[in-house]
C-alpha cells in the first residue's frame, strides 16, 4: 500500500519552495505564518530530513529540498491536470498561456484567428508576465519564454528565432533618411530597461560602435519602445519576425537590411506531468507551425 506524506504540508511545502518565503506563502495560501511553520516541520519531521535551511529570519531549500521540489511540482501539476481535464466538458477545454507581455502583443496575438480556425473545441486563457517561470503565482499549461533555461520538472523546445534590426515609422525617414548605420546620428534611438545592451551590441556589429544618437528616450518595458516607434518619437531595434505584422500594416519600415544579430530564440514550456495532453500538443504544434510559416519572409 502507497505511503502518501501529509497532503496539506506538501501543498504549503511548494509554495513555500516556489516563493522563497514563509511569510509569502501564508498570504498566498491565506494561512498564518505560525502554520505555515508548523506544516514545514511536520513534513520534514515524516520525512526525516531538513527541506529548508533557516537563518536570520530567511529561509532556503536545501538541495534535499530542491530535488523533493521538482517531484512534488510534478505531482501536483499532474493532479491539477486530470482535475481540469474532468471538470471541463470536451467542447470547453481551456488551455492557459503564459507569455512574455511583447510576444504576445505582437505576434502571438496576430496570429491566434489561425489556432481559433484549427481549434475550435479549445479555449485560451493568455496571461503575461517577465517572471521566470519558476515564480510565477499562477499554474500554466504552457509558458513561453526566451530559451534555453533551466526548467527542471518541465520540457521545452524552441520554435521561434528572433532577430533584431533597426526598425521606425515611415514618416520618420521623411525628416530624416536612414540609409546606413552611420545615419542613426541624426535620429532619436529608443531603448527598452529589459533589453540594456541590445543597441550597443549592434552599432559594434554595424561598425559605428562610437555612435552618438540625436537624442535616447528609455522604457521600462520593450513593447513601449516599439510603440514609440510606431508613433514617429525614434528608431528602436525591433525583433523580427516578432514585429512582422507591423511591418506589413504599414506602421513599421526596416531601413536597413543589415546586420541582422540573430538574439536568443523562443521556446515553449511545458509542465512534464502534462506532456501526454492532446489539447498541449495541439498548441505546441500550432506554434512550430506558425513561426515555420513566417522563416524566410
Amino acid at each position: 500500500m502507497a505511503t502518501y506524506p501529509p497532503l496539506n504540508a506538501l501543498r504549503i511545502f511548494e509554495a513555500a519552495a516556489r516563493l522563497e518565503s514563509f511569510s509569502a506563502a501564508a498570504s498566498e495560501l491565506f494561512v498564518t505564518h505560525g502554520a505555515v511553520s508548523k506544516q514545514i516541520k511536520q513534513l520534514e519531521d515524516w520525512l526525516g530530513v531538513k527541506l529548508f535551511e533557516r537563518a536570520g529570519g530567511r529561509v532556503r531549500l536545501t538541495d534535499t529540498g530542491w530535488r523533493y521540489l521538482v517531484q512534488v511540482q510534478d505531482g501536483l501539476d499532474l493532479i491539477a491536470n486530470a482535475t481540469s481535464q474532468l471538470l471541463q466538458p470536451e467542447r470547453q477545454r481551456r488551455l492557459t498561456i503564459n507569455s512574455t507581455p511583447t510576444l504576445a502583443m505582437f505576434w502571438l496575438l496576430p496570429q491566434l484567428a489561425s489556432f481559433r480556425a484549427d481549434c475550435p473545441e479549445i479555449d485560451l486563457r493568455i496571461m503575461t508576465s517577465d517572471r521566470d517561470i519558476g515564480r510565477l503565482d499562477a499554474p500554466f499549461d504552457v509558458a513561453i519564454r526566451r530559451g534555453p533555461g533551466d526548467w527542471p520538472g518541465y520540457i521545452a523546445k524552441p520554435f521561434l528565432d528572433e532577430w533584431e534590426r533597426p526598425l521606425c515609422a515611415p514618416a520618420l525617414l521623411e525628416r530624416h533618411p536612414l540609409r546606413q548605420p552611420a545615419d542613426l546620428a541624426q535620429h532619436t534611438l529608443l531603448y527598452a530597461d529589459t533589453r540594456p545592451t541590445a543597441w550597443q551590441r549592434w552599432l559594434t556589429l554595424a561598425g559605428v560602435p562610437e555612435l552618438k544618437p540625436a537624442a535616447t528616450i528609455h522604457f521600462d518595458h520593450f513593447y513601449l519602445a516599439l510603440r514609440a516607434a510606431m508613433d514617429g518619437l525614434g528608431v528602436v531595434l525591433g525583433p523580427l519576425p516578432m514585429a512582422q505584422s507591423e511591418i506589413d500594416a504599414g506602421r513599421l519600415v526596416a531601413p536597413l537590411a543589415a546586420p541582422a544579430v540573430p538574439v536568443r530564440d523562443y521556446c515553449w514550456i511545458v509542465p512534464r506531468a502534462a506532456a501526454d495532453d492532446a489539447a498541449i500538443h495541439a498548441f505546441c504544434n500550432w506554434l512550430e507551425a506558425r513561426a515555420d510559416a513566417l522563416k524566410g519572409r
